[in-house]
């Protein structure tokens, strides 16, 4: 009697499972469908949006396609020949390598760190004393990118505010857009953009758990030895959030810096987005123009692949 119970059962659950897999199975995807139904309107409007004009882009790099002429009508395909330009063209790695300048010491250590500091600052200082740092900080932050240009222009034009500031003390001060283009457009980028930094930093600072700050501290551990072996590490996704979307936005500076010199002189401050508008609208090259804008958007995409590892779980 065992033994033929024993051989039935076996039978009886190889019987059933396939069936209770093959029943289950719909249910699932269904289940699938339903979660994922929701965001389905968003997947659409970001290949619409996004995906759509990135390929189109991608697609008029291997073209010559101009603003005026037969090439504008209708562009050829023409290959790689774009690309092989831009190694040739001795205006191009110049410009990679201002665009890494400025990236790196405006948002990288300028935005970044100075950010970093305005946030501990306002956790410490009083309520008064935080609402007023914010408040200023923040405001070149909201005015719009072309004003807040002009003011810059102002500040660093020869006869500027910097200069007469200078003047006060005795000191004769150049035209610092002739003299330190790359200077003057990244101080003006860390002043414009530092705020948002300061705002996520601030918030972040607060989800710091005060008891293992208290603990550290009652064990005789300093401001410096808090702030890098426990405020750092435990907002450590948030500096890398934070470095990510700083990058890539700061990656497509372009108003700032045409107001401000226009990439000049003699291209000191022509980064990427400049020389890619200069090549597609002053000289009409629109295929060229956007062979520049996709090599940028490549560079984007090894900074965020870059800050993606730093956000992975278990990384330390």
């Amino acid at each position: 009697m065992s033994t033929t119970s024993t051989s039935v059962a076996p039978g009886r659950e190889s019987v059933s499972r396939p069936g209770g897999t093959a029943q289950r199975r719909p249910r699932k995807v269904a289940r699938t469908v339903v979660r994922i139904l929701p965001l389905a309107p968003a997947v659409v409007l970001l290949l619409l949006f996004m995906a759509g004009p990135v390929l189109w882009s991608l697609y008029g790099s291997f073209t010559n396609a101009a603003l005026t002429g037969p090439n504008a009508k209708d562009p050829q395909w023409i290959g790689a020949d774009n690309y092989v330009r831009l190694l040739q063209d001795p205006d191009f790695p110049r410009s990679v390598v201002l665009t890494v300048v400025f990236v790196l010491f405006s948002a990288v250590i300028g935005q970044n760190v100075l950010g970093m500091a305005l946030a501990l600052l306002m956790t410490r200082a009083s309520g008064g004393v935080s609402a007023l740092i914010g408040g200023v900080v923040v405001a070149a932050w909201v005015l719009p990118e072309i004003v807040a240009a002009f003011v810059m222009y102002a500040f660093f034009t020869g006869e500027g505010t910097l200069n007469q500031l200078l003047g006060l003390v005795g000191v004769d001060g150049p035209n610092w857009l002739f003299v330190a283009p790359m200077f003057a457009v990244i101080l003006a980028n860390i002043w414009r953009g530092t705020a948002f930094s300061m705002m996520v930093y601030r918030a972040a600072l607060d989800d710091v758990p005060p008891e293992i700050v208290e603990a550290a501290q009652i064990d005789g551990a300093g401001p410096a030895q808090r702030l890098f072996r426990i405020t750092l590490p435990v907002i450590k996704g948030t500096i890398a959030t934070n470095l990510m979307l700083i990058t890539l936005q700061t990656l497509s500076v372009f108003t700032l810096i045409f107001v401000m010199t226009a990439g000049g002189p003699s291209n000191r401050s022509m980064t990427l987005p400049l020389l890619a508008y200069e090549e597609a609208f002053n000289f009409l090259d629109v295929g060229y123009g956007t062979a520049i804008a996709t090599v940028m958007l490549l560079v984007g995409v090894l900074f965020s692949v870059v800050y993606i590892r730093m956000l992975r779980p278990g990384r330390d």
